[in-house]
C-alpha cells in the first residue's frame, strides 16, 4: 500500500511525533536539532519523515551545526526533499544563530587577551569560506571603540590598505589596534604574507604612536596570537 505525500507532512503525525507541539508544550531545549530543522522544512517526501531527511542532511556534516551553516542553497538543494524555498528557511536560520552568537558576544567589549579577541571574533569569522580581514580599534583601557572589515576574499599586503587602517584608528581616537583574520582551511600557521602585513602595520602605527597590540588568526574551532608567540 503506497502512502501519499501528504502522510509525511508535520501535521499528520500524531500527537507524540509533532515537534512543533513538542516545542509549544516543552519548549525549544526539549528539541533535538533534527526536530528543529524539521519545524523549518515542514515535510518529507514519499519516503522519509521531515525529521529523518534533517536527520539525513545533519548526518553528511557530522551533525555540526557550524558545518550545516557553510552549505550553500545548491548544496542544500541536492538534498531530495529540500527545494529553494526550504533551503533558504534552513540558511535564513542559520544567519540568525550566527548573529544571535554576535550580540552576545558583544558584552566582551574589553580586551584582557589573544583569548578575548577569538571570543568576541569567532562567531564573525570562525564559521567563513572565504578569507576576512579585520582590525579592532581600542582605547587606552583596551576598550573596543570600533570594528571594521578591510577585505573581503583573500588578504595580501595590495588588499589591505594600511594607510586606510591608520586613518581610520585617528578618527576613532584610537591608541591600539588588533588585526584579525580568518584561515578557512583551518591552518594556523601564519604564511610568510601574514608577517609581512604584520610588520607593515606596526612601522605604520609606530609613526603615530599606536600600538599594535595582535595579529589573531582564527580558525572555526581555534586560534593563533602573534603576541602570544612573540611574533609582534
Amino acid at each position: 500500500m503506497s502512502m501519499s505525500p501528504k502522510s509525511f507532512s508535520i501535521k499528520n503525525w500524531s500527537q507524540d511525533d509533532r515537534p512543533r507541539e513538542k516545542l509549544r508544550d516543552k519548549g525549544p531545549r526539549a528539541l533535538s536539532n533534527a526536530e528543529l530543522i524539521a519545524i523549518l522544512i515542514g515535510s518529507g517526501t514519499v519516503q522519509e519523515t521531515a525529521v529523518d531527511l534533517s536527520k539525513r542532511i545533519l548526518s553528511t556534516v557530522h551533525h555540526d551545526l557550524q558545518s550545516l551553516g557553510k552549505l550553500s542553497l545548491t548544496q542544500l538543494m541536492s538534498f531530495k526533499g529540500i527545494g529553494e524555498a526550504k533551503a533558504i528557511k534552513i540558511a535564513a536560520a542559520m544567519e540568525l544563530s550566527f548573529r544571535r552568537s554576535e550580540v552576545n558576544q558583544k558584552k566582551l567589549d574589553k580586551i584582557h587577551s589573544s583569548k578575548s579577541v577569538f571570543k568576541i571574533m569567532s562567531p564573525l569569522l570562525g564559521h567563513l569560506t572565504h578569507e576576512e580581514f579585520w582590525v579592532l580599534f581600542l582605547n587606552n583601557s583596551n576598550k573596543i571603540l570600533a570594528k571594521s572589515q578591510l577585505s573581503k576574499g583573500g588578504m595580501t599586503s595590495t588588499i589591505v590598505d594600511v594607510r586606510i587602517v591608520m586613518k581610520q584608528a585617528l578618527e576613532h581616537s584610537a591608541t591600539a589596534i588588533v588585526l584579525v583574520h580568518n584561515h578557512p582551511s583551518g591552518t594556523l600557521l601564519p604564511s610568510k604574507s601574514d608577517n609581512r602585513l604584520t610588520e607593515k602595520f606596526k612601522l605604520a602605527a609606530e609613526s603615530l604612536d599606536i600600538k599594535v597590540l595582535d595579529h589573531i588568526i582564527v580558525t572555526e574551532k581555534d586560534y593563533f596570537s602573534f603576541a602570544d608567540e612573540r611574533l609582534i
